[in-house]
């Protein structure tokens, strides 16, 4: 089994990234894993409490499921991850997603490459690098749309945890990237090389 992790900042395009190469390869082929599906769950907790949690630190997510979820694709078993529902800040109890065992997963998500014991587990390290503004632009239209935010919140948000967070570990974390692709799903020869790559593992 191949292991690819694909990180980078908030709107970078990770998901198109990841998207794009599951493509060309065949969906088939391929297990796709969010690491947003991973953060730790809260439901113990009143919704004001939730609200104010750091949801951009890595300790935000459960790394140890993740990494036992995959160890378990790697042996070949199917696992049920959790869903995660960020209009309420806490995982779904009534919903779960079907992960199959393939040659290829990706795994996508802001701290894929800032944990050392999810990092060893990679076999490809991959960071989105986008410029800041961009990053921004695609957050707000996406938390407003998709996630039921208000612009104060995302602002807010933005200010006090992402921003701060960013600059903490996720760029940091890009000196552990085996491959650099720049402005995300917008770059094609990026793309069209991490899928080279890993159609010539599919053939070995």
């Amino acid at each position: 089994m191949l292991i690819i992790g694909i990180a980078g900042g908030t709107g970078s395009g990770k998901t198109t990234v990841a998207r794009s190469v599951i493509d060309r390869l065949g969906s088939g082929k391929v297990t796709f894993i969010s690491q947003d599906n991973y953060y730790k769950d809260h439901s113990h907790l009143s919704i004001t409490e939730r609200e104010t949690i750091n949801y951009d630190h890595p300790l935000a997510f459960d790394n140890e499921l993740l990494l036992m979820n995959l160890k378990q694709l790697k042996q070949k078993q199917i696992v049920q991850a959790p869903v995660y529902e960020f209009a309420v800040h806490a995982r779904s109890t009534e919903r779960s997603i079907e992960l199959k065992p393939n040659k290829i997963v990706i795994i996508e998500g802001l701290h894929v490459l800032s944990d050392e014991h999810l990092r060893d587990i990679l076999d490809i390290k991959v960071f989105v690098d986008t410029d800041p503004d961009v990053r921004i632009l695609r957050r707000v239209l996406r938390d407003i749309h998709e996630r039921g935010r208000s612009i104060q919140s995302v602002y807010d948000q933005y200010l006090s945890t992402v921003k701060p967070m960013h600059e903490a570990f996720i760029e940091p974390s890009k000196k552990y990237a085996d491959l650099i692709i720049p402005e995300g799903g917008h770059n094609e020869v990026g793309i069209q090389l991490l899928s080279i790559l890993t159609e010539k593992y599919l053939m070995a």
